[in-house]
């Protein structure tokens, strides 16, 4: 029998015992504190920053619903959001220079609701005769043809949101892989972080899950991708019918 060296054995036993996998009889061997970042991923981590924009759009387009929550500056105005959106409606808050709303828009149909402070804020008829305590509480219906439509209605089309925000400036690239909340992710990146930046989720479908915005336009966040939930119109004591052009900006 031939003596294994004191030396050998001692560096033997360094060698943790995980390292070695058996699997079906072959030993397989992994590198202690490194390993395959994208095993048991959904594999996206190992595409091209474009490919992974591309997946990521389309997983997004194709989700039933999503609730997203952060903040949007557009127009020099920043906008706090926690919105929840599918595709016949959405439902959420809004703040805005210290006054917050809500919007509910039921198919084609949009309505504000607000207290008397937002609607006195707001100035006009509203601010000046009375109307802004009539209007306390009540889901306001907004006109199509009225501005505050156009500037409101985007806020809760999941389409047109999301088609706006996903969107990375300059040469795309991966920065590696993170974790979102416990999830793991890959970021992507626009010329190296000032066109923005993209977590996509590596577990399961490869929703995007944390965007940065280019230039400092504010930070989201998405999560209950696929979650159902009901938007329906509000009870007829609930509602107004201002009948011109709401005094929102």
């Amino acid at each position: 029998m031939t003596a294994i060296p004191q030396g050998r054995t001692r560096r033997a036993a360094r060698v943790p015992a995980f390292c070695v996998l058996a699997v079906t009889g072959t030993a397989l061997l992994t590198g202690c504190g490194g390993g395959d970042p994208d095993a048991g991923t959904n594999g996206v981590g190992k595409l091209p920053a474009d490919r992974i924009e591309a997946k990521t759009r389309a997983a997004a387009q194709g989700a039933p619903a999503v609730r997203l929550s952060g903040t949007v500056v557009t127009s020099g105005r920043t906008y706090q959001l926690d919105m929840r959106l599918k595709a016949d409606g959405g439902t959420g808050s809004v703040t805005s220079q210290g006054a917050t709303f809500k919007l509910l828009r039921v198919g084609a149909q949009l309505y504000l609701k607000a207290d008397a402070d937002f609607w006195n804020q707001a100035g006009g008829k509203a601010g000046g005769d009375g109307t802004a305590g009539k209007l306390n509480g009540k889901y306001v219906k907004v006109p199509q043809t009225d501005p505050a439509y156009k500037k409101f209605s985007g806020f809760t089309d999941k389409d047109v949101l999301l088609d706006g925000l996903l969107t990375l400036h300059g040469t795309l690239a991966t920065d590696g892989h993170h974790d979102d909340a416990g999830t793991r992710t890959i970021r992507i990146t626009g010329d190296k972080g000032s066109g923005g930046s993209l977590d996509v989720c590596l577990e399961g479908t490869p929703y995007p899950l944390r965007l940065v915005r280019a230039g400092g336009a504010g930070t989201l966040s998405f999560s209950d991708w696929g979650k159902d939930f009901a938007v329906t119109e509000p009870a007829q004591g609930e509602t107004v019918d201002y009948g011109q052009q709401l005094p929102t900006s």
